[in-house]
């Protein structure tokens, strides 16, 4: 019994001191965590920080997707450098593949949603709206500390800063710091109705825009599995093929919306959405959201803040700042208004030049084959809409006509705002804000960096001479042009992708079968991380618009 309550004593003086232990390793642990944070906040870089945050949630998808079980063959598994590619895929919304999509369980479908859905444009920037105002905060409690300090220096313990209200109240009243938002009331009874003025109205634009990009991602997803999911209830061909490839409604419903609106173009069946070229009314549903998501992003947005101003008259000032402001802000996705007018008539205009010229070369051929009229019309027009960046398609790209691939090639280059009609003023142009022209570090670096056509060239080149032994055996599947296809597609992250053949091969191989994957699935493992460099490139390409302005043509 001695022993036992001997035992017991030494025990709870181990946990005390391991505990002890622990407090007094947590205070410089969190003091590092916060001077790691507010480094991030002030020095890191937009670029530095989206490529860590890319990288490191590529590789997080891809030991989830190790660590589940296929729901083909348990004694199958993708090799890691495919599941990997699959995972940098859905993190860049690229959409190129590897793995037949069907080889995926259920649980490993739900991992690909979740990699789109934080990978997405729109929760990239609500993100990084949300480090803008911590940001703001932050230089804000900074300037109030300094100012304080002036102001009563006495007052101030070294490591420390404490403030009362008095002291609060006599700095928010000095005409520098009226901006600020001191957490007082210093105003008199006649201004609380008044809008803000300064910091502390951009602040809190911000900070409402925040929310409604927020909203606007939720309102869009939630309306899509809606509409998905009741189509899927309502129209028994399209469940029926659910049915037979045993993939589950619902999942199908939230990975297809998800993947729409963020511009993967993954779907979880094989043949991607030429399974559903006769299902009309889901091409138009999805059709919706693969603009609102993209290319059309701005223009709804801008029009989202309008309705808001005017239903919500509180908040009118603060919608009015935003759309008066654009410039200002440095937000990508919140463009002026002469802008915003622009880009919708140029995204219109796109579509259209697309549709007449499928429709016009490919009518009568296989490609639309077992079609009618109307559905030839809604699948051409789905398959316009999609050319741009996000890259689901319901034909086989391999038998369409090299006028359209090229029409095609031209579409995924282009960045989602390009603007047809030009502008004027050089400083409305939102594809190049102050802050991008911050992150020169001089001269020298900035004439080292070339253009996007530069960077694309090299790395067709750098494919060309890892498939070259490929190239040379089989010139009809490995040729140039479907190596162009392949790169611009990872480039514009849209996926679109001519495939294999085993048919075209003029030394046809016995082993060889036809799988529904991407062309790169045929691709040498370094032809295979050449691609993967190009998503990741493709992803942060807004960071190098204007390079390769030391290259003069005359």
């Amino acid at each position: 019994m001695n022993n036992l309550v001997c035992f017991g004593k030494k025990l709870q003086h181990l946990c005390s001191c391991s505990f002890l232990k622990l407090a007094c390793l947590s205070k410089p642990m969190g003091f590092l965590l916060v001077c790691y944070y507010r480094f991030v906040l002030r020095r890191a870089k937009p670029f530095w920080i989206e490529l860590v945050y890319f990288v490191t949630l590529s590789f997080l998808g891809f030991w989830v997707l190790k660590a589940l079980k296929p729901r083909t063959d348990p004694s199958f598994r993708p090799r890691n450098l495919d599941l990997f590619f699959t995972s940098v895929s859905a993190s860049t919304v690229s959409s190129m593949s590897t793995v037949e999509m069907e080889v995926f369980s259920n649980a490993q479908l739900i991992i690909l949603t979740i990699l789109m859905f934080i990978g997405g444009e729109v929760f990239t920037s609500m993100v990084g709206l949300q480090l803008w105002k911590l940001k703001l905060m932050l230089l804000t409690k900074e300037k109030v500390a300094s100012a304080s300090s002036d102001i009563s220096p006495s007052s101030t313990p070294t490591n420390n800063i404490v403030f009362d209200h008095v002291e609060l109240g006599s700095l928010a009243s000095k005409p520098e710091f009226q901006d600020l938002n001191l957490g007082v009331e210093v105003y008199d009874q006649d201004q609380i109705d008044k809008p803000l003025d300064g910091e502390s109205l951009k602040f809190n634009s911000i900070k409402f825009l925040g929310c409604v990009v927020v909203g606007y991602l939720l309102v869009i997803h939630g309306l899509g599995v809606l509409m998905v999911s009741l189509y899927l209830a309502v129209i028994s061909s399209a469940r029926n093929i659910l049915k037979n490839k045993e993939l589950n409604m619902h999942t199908f419903s939230f990975f297809t919306t998800v993947s729409t609106f963020s511009s993967c173009g993954f779907v979880p069946t094989n043949e991607n959405m030429m399974v559903f070229s006769k299902n009309t009314g889901l091409l138009l549903i999805l059709i919706p959201q693969v603009l609102l998501g993209n290319t059309l992003l701005p223009s709804c947005l801008r029009f989202s803040i309008w309705v808001l101003g005017k239903i919500f008259k509180k908040k009118e000032h603060l919608c009015n700042y935003l759309l008066k402001n654009t410039r200002k802000l440095g937000f990508l996705h919140l463009l002026p208004s002469l802008h915003s007018s622009l880009l919708v008539v140029t995204v219109l205009g796109f579509i259209m030049v697309q549709l007449v010229a499928f429709l016009s070369l490919e009518w009568s051929s296989d490609s639309l084959s077992g079609l009618n009229s109307y559905q030839k019309i809604i699948g051409a027009l789905f398959q316009s809409v999609n050319s741009r960046h996000t890259g689901e398609t319901i034909v086989d790209l391999s038998i369409i006509s090299p006028a359209i691939l090229v029409l095609f090639v031209v579409m995924m280059y282009l960045p989602p705002y390009t603007s047809f009609l030009p502008i004027k003023d050089d400083d409305q142009n939102p594809l190049q804000p102050q802050e991008r022209r911050k992150t020169r570090r001089g001269k020298v670096v900035e004439n080292l960096i070339f253009s996007q056509l530069s960077y694309l060239a090299i790395f067709i080149v750098l494919v060309c001479i890892t498939e070259r032994k490929q190239m040379k055996e089989d010139p009809l599947n490995f040729n140039v042009l479907n190596i162009v296809i392949e790169v611009i597609s990872a480039y514009g992250n849209v996926g679109f992708t001519t495939g294999y053949s085993c048919k075209r091969q003029i030394h046809p191989n016995g082993d060889c079968q036809d799988k529904w994957y991407g062309f790169s699935g045929r691709w040498s493992d370094q032809g295979k991380l050449v691609l993967i460099a190009v998503m990741f490139f493709g992803r942060l390409k807004k960071f190098n618009m204007d390079g390769g302005r030391a290259w003069k043509l005359l």
